[in-house]
């Protein structure tokens, strides 16, 4: 392959996440934007929640079951030469850990939010983690067809909550369920789309110029007069489009839409893929590696076991971060400063999955992982030793004693529980005196010990006994010549160890972390661990 050829294939890339507050619509974009690109032909019926067809992006049974996501899924599609991968991620808070990951692999994201609720608690989360990155964000303003808040407000509420200027690439057309169309402000154009079908498959709409009097006939002279008044009033009031800030993550362009109609998910769509850029170069130890280098490398963000029980497999998520990958290539594992062939690299639709003979800088592959793997690894193809900027492990807020009911099923239950705290789904304790006998399981959000029961018994045939704990504050201790028994902790304090047998404490509240300090004034108390994960 040529450089010029290479160039051309990365250039052609756009990676990004899509991130919302539950229930705003993300999956269901996420699925309309894969009809839309020819990944599948029938999107799921929306006559009613009981007789939709799970999102082809929610793969584990328990998500089917709750209908909500709660692992990140990689999807790749084509679309007007554009290769498109969308890490879709969970939207659930308890599940926010794994979508911080996420954004680690993405050029970009789309917020996605519902009109009705506006700018929900999760978002604003996610929304930081965005900014802290400095990747562009772009808004999708979802279920236009239903009653919701003007878009003024809303507008006014994205820049006041989450401090971020924003532009309107197109404007609604009849709002409160009386959703006709958009009006695209670069070519100065109306869309009315036409009813139908139920979201199933592509809309067909009408496109023309807005002072034409078809539209007038088609959306209504009230309709008409008032669209005509809005662009008006934006056009003088309303921020410039600044493409140099959106870039930036400092602007936001606004898109108004209905996923489960197929509303404005073309436009979006199409006008998305002209703003974003190709994958940018990353920080590194080595300084900033361009994504155009010959030299292949990428880091390890995700890993999930089982995805295909039938043979209980393990997948580690690769972001290629530069170069070129093909099917079999030897790598540098610089974590563990050894060779490995990757093998068996697929990518993925969901639960389907299709083995690749070659991917690109910006793509997400799966590769093959007999368990050397950790999240944050570097891979490379040439021996400088390259690693990325890294990942901080989350505190925990929840935690649980956790051990396996039937006592002959140890052996699986350790094995269960090591390999989905590899994945960074839970983080796992002991205490000193007891060791394994007695495991402390900690997690970002409390709906993860439902996930981990639940994979436990289905996966790994344990059923467990689990009894929450009272501590809601995590600490790691940093000291020299750290002794337990000579360490100054109140009643209510517990002395653990974390994987890498670092000293960990546990609180119920903050008076025993001001206590504590006290005690032991030369101790360094730290609510993240100080084993980042390095990439």
């Amino acid at each position: 392959m040529t450089r010029q050829d290479l160039s051309n294939q990365i250039r052609r890339r756009r990676t990004f996440a899509i991130i919302s507050h539950p229930d705003a619509g993300k999956t269901t974009l996420t699925e309309k934007l894969l009809l839309y690109g020819g990944a599948i032909r029938l999107a799921g019926s929306v006559k009613s929640r009981r007789a939709q067809k799970h999102a082809v992006s929610d793969w584990m049974e328990i998500e089917k079951q709750r209908g909500i996501s709660v692992t990140s899924s990689v999807l790749q599609f084509e679309y007007d030469g554009y290769c498109i991968n969308i890490l879709d991620t969970p939207g659930h808070q308890d599940f926010s850990e794994d979508t911080y990951r996420t954004l680690m692999a993405a050029d970009s994201a789309v917020m996605v939010i519902d009109c009705a609720k506006g700018v929900e608690d999760q978002t604003k989360k996610l929304f930081h983690v965005c900014k802290m990155r400095g990747i562009p964000i772009f808004t999708f303003i979802n279920k236009l067809d239903r009653a919701g808040k003007t878009p003024f407000e809303l507008m006014e509420e994205i820049e006041k909550v989450l401090g971020i200027k924003s532009y309107p690439m197109n404007w609604p057309i009849g709002t409160d369920g009386n959703f006709k169309g958009v009006y695209n402000r670069k070519e100065a154009q109306i869309e009315v789309f036409h009813e139908g079908n139920h979201g199933q498959s592509v809309v067909s709409s009408m496109v023309g110029d807005v002072g034409d009097d078809v539209f007038k006939d088609l959306i209504g002279k009230e309709l008409h007069q008032q669209l005509t008044e809005e662009i008006e009033l934006l056009d003088m009031a309303g921020d410039s489009f600044n493409l140099n800030m959106i870039l930036k993550g400092e602007q936001t362009p606004i898109f108004f839409g209905s996923a489960m109609t197929n509303f404005g998910v073309k436009p979006f769509l199409e006008s998305f893929l002209s703003l974003t850029t190709p994958p940018s170069p990353r920080d590194s130890n080595k300084g900033e590696i361009d994504p155009e280098s010959e030299n292949f490398t990428g880091f390890i963000f995700k890993i999930q076991a089982n995805m295909n029980p039938t043979h209980r497999d393990r997948i580690a998520f690769l972001r290629i971060c530069s170069g070129k990958f093909n099917k079999g290539m030897m790598v540098n594992h610089v974590q563990a400063n050894k060779k490995v062939r990757l093998s068996q690299p697929q990518q993925f639709m969901a639960q389907d999955r299709v083995i690749v003979e070659e991917a690109y800088a910006g793509d997400i592959i799966g590769i093959h992982d007999p368990g050397i793997f950790r999240i944050g690894d570097t891979l490379c193809e040439e021996q400088d030793k390259i690693m990325y900027e890294g990942i901080p492990v989350f505190a925990p807020e929840h935690f649980a004693k956790i051990y396996a009911k039937n006592s002959l099923k140890r052996k699986h239950f350790l094995k269960g529980i090591s390999q989905i705290a590899e994945e960074g789904a839970i983080q796992v304790f002991k205490r000193p005196q007891i060791g394994v006998e007695e495991l402390i399981v900690g997690v970002v959000g409390a709906l993860q010990f439902e996930v981990l029961e639940y994979r436990l018994k289905n996966e790994y045939g344990v059923d467990i006994v689990m009894n929450q704990l009272s501590y809601k504050y995590i600490r790691w201790v940093e000291m020299e010549d750290f002794d337990p028994d000579n360490f100054g902790i109140t009643m209510d304090t517990l002395i653990v160890e974390d994987e890498d047998e670092q000293p960990v404490l546990l609180f119920q509240n903050e008076w025993s972390i001001d206590r504590v300090k006290e005690r032991n004034p030369k101790a360094i108390l730290k609510d993240i661990s100080s084993r980042k994960i390095t990439y």
